[in-house]
């Protein structure tokens, strides 16, 4: 790893650039797009000169709502590059929670994408600032958003009140290479640079705030523990709006000059497929996409030699799925990360280096710049090694705070510095971690804290199963009472009996499933994240158990 000194996200691009050249920085290969480093700097800057040109200001709010297309890095890069703020938008929010997200945000700019197979962005933005069918491009007066003035479309067809992304790049060619310099000159490390929300399971999200240097830092200590290179290749399938994405993925890449190969929207084929034809020596992925991707390679055959290492972080990774890629996927090297969006998001990784027994029982050791201690969550005290607690940290990847919540902010970060993450963590006596559960997903059954992680852990070794998600639902008599919701592998059939009597004798009685559910699959995020939340309701509705609810919660 090159030394980088504390810079701006700008210079970064500025100084890879001039480092490698002629590398590959960002490659689409079904759409035949291929940057080198060099090209790479100055499409950046093109964008960022339209920008200037459009009077975007540095601090200003620019979210954008889209899938993994290039113009998401592009603008990633090139609102960097001008101090302007880059808002991310979940590409699965509706109408509410967008409206949201734009209003509480105080976003001027918004670019996006047309739609995608299931949601009409371009329906939704019109239903929400119907003002846009009668006024110029950049000229929006919205009732319901009344600071959004600029929407930039990209794609091919032109739409009323819109800007498209030619339009911009166009704008750009007005605007000096010394007056970006100028803007880029008078930006700082320390500035917010970004805006991300949190998914919302504990209220409205939360607009993370992070800076240049919160995100670099954070990226040159999870590129190590990779032992990240310019002559790695990066298949990078998580979302871009999640910091998985833009920072252990994207940011990683411009770091250390290596390729950037992302997939638009995630498909398990399309991954391998691109993995395959771009010779990639990286992937990432949450567990449930190796999951998909694994058995996919079951039934088909996909090159994977190229691959030695990549992330799969998240949620709980299970060992039997960390195994199999290592010995199915080639991915010998595979490290587990732990994090989130307030820690922009790394906060610990194991390393290729560690022996394979470590990358598959922790979450790895704190990240270089990072402190991390385990504490009784009822009185703050830390607690001795080997003791579960919760996992604190703090760093220079710690966030400045959620935006316009003060409140929110001193609650999740206390008068030392220290992120209280609400996730049970135990740390041994080397420094590893090993993360338990969320403090909100812990089981109360009959006074007995109860881990859903160590339960799905012992029910996925079934071989009939092949992913298990455990919640808690209401109990009259105890409290809560433990649900599995159980997807089997293709051709084979279990029943609730079943499940229980594989685990009789194996684990706590109280641990094993009162409830058993067969589903097909599971409600996720647009991360690929399953939410427990929908689960657990769907859990409720199903046993009957809504009169119980206000009673055991």
């Amino acid at each position: 790893m090159w030394e980088y000194g504390k810079i701006t996200i700008g210079q970064l691009v500025d100084r890879t650039a001039a480092r490698y050249p002629e590398n590959e920085a960002l490659v689409y290969p079904d759409r035949g797009l291929r940057y080198t480093y060099k090209e790479f700097r100055e499409v950046c800057n093109k964008f960022a000169k339209g920008l200037l040109k459009l009077g975007v200001r540095k601090g200003d709010h620019t979210a954008i709502w889209a899938t993994n297309v290039a113009e998401w890095v592009i603008a990633q890069f090139g609102c960097a590059g001008i101090g302007a703020v880059l808002v991310t938008v979940n590409t699965n929010y509706k109408l509410y929670e967008l409206e949201y997200l734009l209003k509480q945000s105080d976003s001027k700019t918004l670019i996006m994408i047309e739609g995608t197979k299931n949601s009409d962005y371009q329906g939704m933005i019109y239903e929400l600032c119907p003002e846009l069918g009668n006024c110029p491009p950049g000229e929006l007066v919205s009732e319901r958003l009344p600071l959004l003035k600029n929407i930039i479309v990209i794609g091919n067809k032109r739409y009323p009140g819109m800007f498209s992304w030619e339009d911009i790049i166009k704008m750009g060619e007005n605007v000096s290479d010394e007056e970006l310099q100028a803007r880029k000159a008078i930006l700082d490390p320390d500035d917010i640079i970004t805006i991300m929300y949190t998914s919302g399971t504990t209220g409205f999200p939360k607009g993370v705030m992070l800076t240049h240097h919160n995100l670099i830092t954070n990226a040159s200590g999870t590129a190590a523990c990779m032992d990240l290179g310019p002559t790695d290749r990066v298949c990078i399938p998580v979302p871009f709006f999640h910091c998985f994405g833009s920072v252990s993925g994207n940011m990683c890449c411009v770091l250390t000059g290596a390729t950037m190969v992302p997939v638009e929207v995630f498909d398990p084929a399309q991954v391998l497929k691109t993995v395959e034809k771009e010779r990639c020596t990286v992937l990432h992925g949450v567990p449930t996409m190796f999951i998909m991707e694994l058995e996919l390679m079951e039934k088909e055959k996909f090159n994977t030699s190229s691959l030695r290492t990549g992330i799969m972080a998240g949620s709980p990774c299970p060992v039997k799925v960390l195994k199999k890629a290592m010995e199915v996927m080639n991915m010998r090297e595979i490290v587990v990360a732990y994090g989130q969006t307030e820690a922009s998001p790394g906060i610990t990784n194991t390393r290729t280096s560690d022996p394979v027994e470590l990358r598959i029982s922790t979450v790895g050791r704190a990240l270089p710049g990072v402190e991390v201690k385990i504490v009784n969550p009822e009185t703050g005290e830390e607690v001795p090694r080997g003791v579960e607690g919760e996992i604190c940290a703090r760093g220079s990847n710690i966030m400045k705070g959620y935006y316009k919540m003060p409140e929110a902010t001193s609650k999740a970060i206390d008068k030392d510095g220290w992120l209280h993450t609400g996730d049970l963590g135990i740390m041994d006596e080397n420094g590893y971690c090993k993360f338990t559960c969320r403090l909100k997903d812990i089981i109360i059954r009959g006074g007995e804290n109860i881990s859903p992680s160590e339960i799905e852990e012992f029910i996925i070794t079934h071989p009939s199963v092949k992913n298990v998600q455990v919640v808690g639902v209401p109990s009259s008599k105890y409290g809560e009472e433990v649900m599995a919701f159980i997807q089997l592998k293709e051709g084979q059939k279990l029943t609730q009996e079943m499940v229980q009597s594989f685990c009789k004798g194996k684990i706590a009685n109280c641990k094993i499933p009162k409830y058993v559910v067969f589903v097909d699959s599971f409600p996720l995020n647009a991360g690929g994240k399953v939410q427990k939340c929908q689960l657990r309701e769907i859990g409720i509705k199903m046993m009957g158990l809504e009169e119980r609810v206000d009673k055991s919660i």
